[in-house]
């Protein structure tokens, strides 16, 4: 579905004094009533003209309280592209909204490629995604990157050698459609702009394993088809005040491991932070509390894979998660967002070469028989030191509730030395297994993992295999619907050997693969972000057959006359637990469970492992 058609119909384009600007029509008929005469205006004045344009955006144009609406966005790239051969224009998928997703490339060494191309032809480079509007509500990467992909079309600014860079130009499209100047209730500008929730009120940045959009399932498609080397997702912070405009939260580097992590930790992040204090852009990592203040120290976000850089770190992408402080005026954050995108290509780019290297060799880290760690906490015994700035503050009686309350000075700022807390460990770990089997029926999850890229073979005829099989000991839910979901957490399992019957259709996925990261986090039920966790295998936990007891009664009795051992058992469990001892259907159901008549689905996670 090309879209260009629509974009031009509904966008306004002013062509003055060789400046091009492009707005939205339906924002702009509220104040002016000649709109078809300057659309017939740009088209016969570019045609006609010879002098050199420049492509101005609604946010430049309105000296930074403004940020661009989803048409002039759009409208804004698809004119550059016509202009400059160095950008493509891609609709790569849909989206809750009806809309396709857009993807911008900027490559000056530009080759044509359909996306009907199987990969995405790097030509010994690496790539950049940038995702921006995930949030619309935070609409300062949006703007900071129109102005950067111009730029280096424009030469502005030297363009990348090693590096390509993309950008989805706005990902929440249902959210930057439904604008508004008020849901951001801590946040100084803009003007108006985007919700956070999407077509369906899905926080995107929650939907990257369980991917119950549409959004996800494009951006899948899109993140696999470029496999970008680093990733960028920029937002506004909620929080504390400090005197920061940018904060970066870069994906946890113990999770995501190996030499990749360490460098991401002792020298990318380091050479960031450094090259933007020498440009008068300090930047702190995110302020990760709340309702208190930071210098009684913090810890670093642990981006779970739910997050897109913990999505993106599944395949060993460098991710970074823009923050910029919510009470900064709306210039000089996407002034600042600019700035660090700027300034982390150009690092990036140096050392292409060697982020191209770490990141192959941590693909070749995690073989089978070897321990993936799945669980992780704050490691304490390991902390940083931030010499942070910040302002003073303090809990005052409030006028409102007569409560404590929190209250900063901003005529008070400081420079203090406070400990992050920036390491972690495992708690949890499993070994990896040569495969796994799943069955047909799940075909909700064999979607995902065509989706993502993960290879495997069906079975031809019905087999019998000797696996692993996990059965779910424990489990906590959530009390309250989390995006859609009653969320599992804190997921304990069994774990026996077995034959297992596997029947024609069902699929072998090896762990030998790129994706076997993605394949551990979603398919081990205690990850945190499991497909069991996200509750796609509630109907496990469910027995779908009972007993009437007065029928049971002489069934079990004659049961445990023909089974001593249990029969032993069961004496011996009402003998040291009174309640069981006192509860006369708990006693009959035990013994059902120890029973050929118990069903062996109830508990029982269908996926098994195989080897390792």
């Amino acid at each position: 579905m090309n879209l260009a058609p629509y974009f031009f119909i509904h966008t306004l384009f002013l062509f003055e004094n060789g400046l091009l600007y492009i707005f939205d029509k339906n924002y702009f008929m509220k104040q002016f009533s000649v709109i078809l005469f300057w659309s017939f205006f740009l088209f016969t004045t570019i045609a006609s003209s010879q002098e050199k344009i420049y492509y101005t955006t609604t946010f430049e144009i309105s000296k930074g309280l403004m940020t661009g609406t989803y048409n002039e966005v759009i409208a804004f790239y698809l004119v550059l592209e016509k202009e400059f051969p160095s950008l493509s224009v891609y609709e790569i998928g849909q989206t809750d909204s009806g809309f396709p997703l857009h993807l911008v490339v900027f490559n000056p060494q530009k080759k044509n490629q359909k996306k009907t191309d199987k990969a995405f032809s790097k030509n010994g480079k690496n790539v950049l995604l940038i995702n921006n509007g995930i949030h619309p509500g935070e609409p300062d990467g949006i703007d900071a990157t129109m102005l950067l992909f111009r730029d280096y079309a424009e030469n502005k600014i030297p363009t990348p050698k090693n590096t390509i860079i993309a950008t989805i130009p706005i990902y929440n499209i249902g959210g930057a459609l439904n604008r508004n100047s008020t849901s951001r209730t801590n946040q100084n500008g803009p003007e108006e702009y985007g919700f956070r929730g999407n077509a369906r009120n899905y926080d995107l940045n929650r939907d990257f394993i369980k991917s119950d959009s549409k959004n996800a399932h494009a951006f899948a498609e899109i993140f696999h088809w470029l496999n970008p080397d680093l990733f960028i997702d920029n937002h506004v912070s909620n929080g504390a005040d400090y005197q920061y405009v940018l904060t970066h939260l870069f994906t946890q580097h113990n999770k995501l491991g190996g030499e990749l992590g360490n460098y991401l930790h002792t020298s990318l992040m380091p050479q960031l932070e450094d090259s933007l204090h020498q440009k008068n852009w300090d930047i702190t990592p995110y302020v990760n509390v709340f309702n208190e203040v930071p210098e009684k120290g913090f810890d670093q976000f642990m981006d779970s894979p739910r997050y897109s850089t913990g999505y993106t770190s599944l395949f060993n992408t460098l991710g970074m998660m823009v923050e910029t402080h919510m009470l900064k005026p709306y210039k000089q954050r996407v002034d600042g967002t600019y700035e660090l995108m700027k300034t982390f290509i150009n690092i990036a780019d140096a050392d292409a070469d060697k982020i191209k290297t770490l990141r192959r060799n941590l693909f070749e880290k995690n073989k089978i028989g070897s321990y993936y760690p799945i669980s992780w906490e704050v490691d304490s015994s390991k902390t940083s030191i931030l010499k942070f700035k910040g302002f003073e503050g303090k809990m005052v009686p409030s006028a409102i509730t007569g409560a404590e309350r929190l209250k900063y000075f901003r005529d008070k700022p400081f420079i203090k030395d406070i400990t992050y807390y920036n390491y972690y460990k495992a708690t949890d770990s499993v070994s990896i297994p040569s495969a796994y089997i799943v069955p047909k029926g799940y075909w909700n999850v064999i979607e995902l993992l065509k989706l993502n890229n993960i290879e495997f073979n069906e079975f031809k005829n019905d087999t019998t295999i000797s696996a692993e099989v996990y059965s779910i000991k424990s489990f906590e839910t959530v009390k309250n619907p989390f995006e859609g979901h009653y969320l599992h957490y804190k997921t304990e399992v069994a774990k026996k050997t077995e034959n297992v019957s596997v029947k024609s259709g069902d699929i072998l996925v090896k762990t030998k693969q790129p994706g076997v990261r993605y394949l551990l986090e979603t398919l081990e039920p205690s990850a945190p972000d499991s497909f069991f966790n996200w509750n796609f295998f509630d109907a496990i936990l469910q027995q779908k057959e009972g007993f009437s007891p007065y029928v049971w009664e002489d069934m079990a009795e004659k049961f445990l006359n023909e089974n001593p051992e249990i029969k032993r058992e069961f004496e011996n469990k009402k003998h040291n637990e009174p309640v069981f001892a006192k509860n006369w259907y708990l006693q009959l159901d035990w013994i059902h469970k120890q029973s050929p008549y118990y069903e062996k689905s109830h508990l029982r996670y269908p996926i098994v492992r195989v080897g390792g």
